[in-house]
């Protein structure tokens, strides 16, 4: 997603608590940046932050850490996530942000940091043949996941792009993933806690279905 500059977004960062500036230091260390020891879900490519300032606000049993790369929408995500607190009148201390390119998370994190479900929402789907290896769900970067992913550990994903989703599922397969579940249309599902992102919104505004599926590490 294409974001214009925001002046006040890196300042604003620089003076938050849950903003973590330099990733890196904190390889093998994550559990310790949190208030309470509980289990480590993982955001790739948090956007906004619609999604995880709800999903964190309604889990406080959970720690998460979202990422993305681009301080302006890392300034997005920091607003949304004090304003859903803010409403619940809760204390932001299970919840970090940090900029990171993602085809490098090996850099940030490794077997110590061991993180119980991953959720990569409406990547990019990278349609070209020759630029297939960017993609979240790739291979190439699945096998990353599986370094701090903990066994029995879930990857939750969701698209809207049709070829990125059967070539996805491939690749779960190709990691040693097993399926846990799937679905072509995620709307009529009746047993899912689905929190939309807003490129879901805006998708299903479309009229495009929603492609979902768990992939489990064994």
């Amino acid at each position: 997603m294409r974001i214009r500059r925001k002046a006040w977004a890196r300042p604003e960062l620089e003076e938050c608590n849950f903003f973590v500036d330099n990733p890196i230091e904190n390889k093998g260390k994550w559990h310790e940046k949190f208030k309470h020891k509980h289990p480590i879900h993982l955001e790739l490519g948090c956007g906004k932050g619609t999604f995880i300032s709800k999903l964190a606000s309604q889990n406080q049993n959970i720690n998460y850490i979202a990422i993305d790369i681009k301080s302006e929408m890392l300034g997005l995500t920091k607003r949304n996530i004090e304003k859903e607190y803010g409403e619940q009148n809760k204390s932001i201390d299970n919840v970090l942000i940090t900029a990171q390119e993602i085809e490098l998370i090996q850099n940030i994190f490794d077997e110590k940091d061991i993180v119980d479900r991953i959720y990569i929402n409406f990547c990019n789907p990278w349609p070209k043949a020759r630029h297939n290896k960017k993609r979240l769900t790739h291979t190439k970067q699945l096998e990353k996941y599986k370094l701090f992913l903990k066994t029995g550990g879930e990857i939750y994903f969701k698209t809207d792009d049709d070829n990125l989703f059967l070539a996805s599922q491939r690749y779960f397969k190709e990691s040693g993933f097993e399926i846990q579940k799937l679905t072509y249309d995620l709307h009529k599902e009746t047993d899912t806690n689905n929190i939309e992102t807003e490129h879901e919104k805006m998708f299903t505004n479309q009229g495009i279905k929603i492609k979902a599926l768990i992939a489990i590490k064994k």
